[in-house]
Formats: C-alpha cells, structure tokens, sequence
C-alpha cells in the first residue's frame, strides 16, 4: 500500500515538472515574440501625431526616490501634458514632493488636487474620481507613484492609442531593490515571474484582457462608457479591473515596449510576505482560474520533490537540472533582455528562496480574504474592499 502512495507521489511531481517545462518554454517563446514585435515596431512608419495627455497621480504618503520619479514624468520628450495629484490629507508628506516639483519646473502645468470625499474602500481611486475633473485632456495616463520613467516614455506610450481599436496602453516594469533581503527578493520575482506571467498570458490569450498599474493610457470617453472610477471605487486590483472592462467594450489592450523603473522599499521579510500575500489574493479574486494554475509553474519545487521521492535517483537529478536550465533562461531572458533589470544576475542564486517562498504565499492565499493596505486592514470578497471592524 505505501508503495503504490510512493509511486502515485512519484508520478504527481513528475507531471507537475514536466508542465512547468511547458509553462518555461511558453514563458521564452512569449519573451522572444515581444522582442521580435518591438523590433519591428521600430522599423514601422512615420510616428503619429502626439495629442496632448493629462497625467494623474494619485498619492498617499512617500516612496523610495519619489523626487526622482517626479522629476523624470517633468522631463518628458512631449509636446504638450499637464501633471495632476492628488492627496485625501493636505498634510500627507508627499505633498511636499509636489511643491517643489512646482518650483523646479515652473513652465509645467502641474497641479495639487486636495479630494477630501471618500467615495469607496480604495482611497487612490476614490482620489482618481475627485481629479478628474481638474484634467484638461482626453487621453488620461494614470501611474503608480513610485515609477520612473525614460524621456521618451509618453512618446512610445502614446502611439500604440493612434490605432482606434486600442483602447488600453499598458507596459511592464522592473524593480529596483533596496538593501533588504526582502526588497531583493521582491525585484526577483518582478523580473522572473510577475513579468514572465504577463508576457505568457499575452501569447495564450492572443492579447492582454487586462493592464498593469505601472501605466494605463485610455481615453476620457472610453472611461465614462464603463462608469468612471466610481465603478471600481471599491475594488483592490483597480488596474486590472480597468484594463478588462475597457477590453469588454470591444477595444485592444496593447503592452507598449516601454518599460518603466517602480523603486521598491527596503521590506522586511514579514513586509514583504505581507505584500505579496495582498497581492496573490488581489490576483486570486481577479483570475481565478489563471491563479490555480500557478501550481504548474513551480518548477524547481516539483523537481526536488522528485528528487526526494525518487531517493536520488540519477532521472531525478537530471530533471531538476533541467528544470533549473530553464528556471535560469526564463529569469535571463525576460528580466535581462526584456525588462533590462541590470540586478537579475546579481539575485539569480536568490531563485530558489524565491520560488520556495512563492509557493508559500500561494497556499497561504486560500487560508483566508484578509489584505493589509497602506496600513490598513481589509477584507477582500470577490475582488472588492471591506473594510475590517
């Protein structure tokens, strides 16, 4: 009887290596079709004419280099964009970052929008609500607070819009690390697996269906077709709601070739369990489906399982080999090539934490809906914000 649980063991890891071969293999091929398209983008026709853009930046509170990150949406290679934040609190402390950015650049439109209303359980979109109406523009660009970008960012964001069947530019973005295990292990994954993903479910899709917060490019009437941002005032995964319901509408998600910088905190490793548990329920309750299937993509886990069911075989050994090979092209290709994160081979041997680690906040995602937030606590329940008594 212990034989034959030894050996339905055996084959469960076998089969869970072998798709995660699959799934590394689609991770490389979806990596070398994004080069390959950018590329050719490059070689394409004359650039479209550039309408103007009103950028929005809700804000609570500071990030690492946020001056920096300011300071480089105030540098863009654009003819015509304006800057609004905004803030609940006149006395948040990013409101300073905003100040001086006015006086560093006087000729730049930029305005501070004070939205005292709360309109639902997430504050950066009730905020979005209450700036929207400050915003001169048609084509809105909503970012994170923390992503620094290239001169020629709004440029290479912006064109992918000319086409009237897109309605949605995205793109990807690479984390820079601070000093901390945690923070390294959260650029790690950044770059190994949250991009990765992305890039994969864009080749299996024949598209996205849904965007990224590191950049939403839309236009002001596509935004009222789905009800504005009170229709997802109270939702945790503001970004992905956004991108599918403007997809729903009949209209293309494009993931532009740019790639934006986000400066990562210097977590503790508890912050940073905590981060990446809010975000694997944020992706539970919005791909339920996609999320399940995570299970297949743990590769090096699947592969020292077998090598310990099988006792050291020398099979075993070879399958963890090269599922190691392949752990390694997916983190070089799509984190050095793709999103030119410089660090990904200073952290490769951080891998196997990494993925021992992922594989943790996977199960722990199932064992309750709790999120912490900006320090605040939350329930999550399909998708939605609730605030906890």
């Amino acid at each position: 009887m212990i034989h034959h649980i030894v050996r339905i063991i055996q084959i469960v890891v076998l089969l869970g290596t072998i798709f995660s071969w699959a799934y590394y293999v689609l991770c490389l091929w979806s990596a070398a079709t994004f080069l390959h398209s950018h590329r050719a983008g490059m070689s394409a026709g004359p650039t479209p004419a550039l309408p103007p853009v009103s950028i929005l930046k809700p804000l609570k509170g500071t990030d690492p280099e946020i001056d920096a990150s300011f300071r480089s949406h105030c540098l863009q290679d654009y003819p015509d964009y304006e800057i609004i934040f905004g803030v609940s609190d006149p006395a948040d402390p990013a409101v300073a970052s905003v100040e001086r950015l006015q006086r560093e650049f006087p000729e730049r439109t930029i305005r501070l929008v004070i939205c005292p209303a709360k309109l639902g359980t997430n504050v950066k979109v009730s905020n979005l609500a209450q700036m929207l109406p400050w915003a001169g523009h048609e084509i809105l660009l909503v970012s994170d607070s923390d992503i620094r970008a290239e001169r020629d960012y709004l440029r290479r964001i912006v064109e992918p819009l000319a086409n009237s069947k897109t309605g949605m530019v995205t793109c990807l973005y690479r984390g820079s690390a601070g000093p901390t295990l945690g923070s390294r292990l959260e650029s790690l994954g950044i770059s190994a697996d949250f991009c990765a993903g992305v890039l994969a479910a864009r080749q299996l899709e024949g598209g996205l269906r849904f965007s990224l917060g590191s950049t939403l490019l839309f236009r002001r009437a596509d935004l009222e077709k789905i009800g504005g941002f009170e229709a997802i005032v109270d939702y945790l995964a503001d970004d992905y709601e956004l991108g599918k319901r403007i997809f729903q509408l009949g209209l293309g998600v494009e993931l532009s070739d740019a790639v934006v910088e986000t400066h990562l905190p210097a977590y503790s490793l508890h912050e940073f369990f905590s981060h990446q548990l809010r975000w694997a329920r944020a992706v539970r309750d919005s791909r339920a489906a996609g999320y399940l299937g995570l299970v297949f993509t743990f590769g090096l886990i699947w592969a020292a399982l077998a090598v310990i069911t099988a006792r050291g075989a020398a099979w075993a050994w070879l399958f963890l080999a090269v599922t190691f090979v392949l752990r390694l092209a997916v983190a070089l290709i799509v984190g050095g090539a793709v999103l030119g994160d410089r660090t990904v081979f200073q952290n490769l041997w951080l891998l196997p934490l990494r993925d021992l680690v992922a594989v943790m906040v996977w199960l722990a995602s199932f064992a309750g809906h709790t999120v912490s937030w900006r320090g605040e606590h939350f329930e999550l329940k399909n998708g939605k914000l609730i605030r906890s008594d």
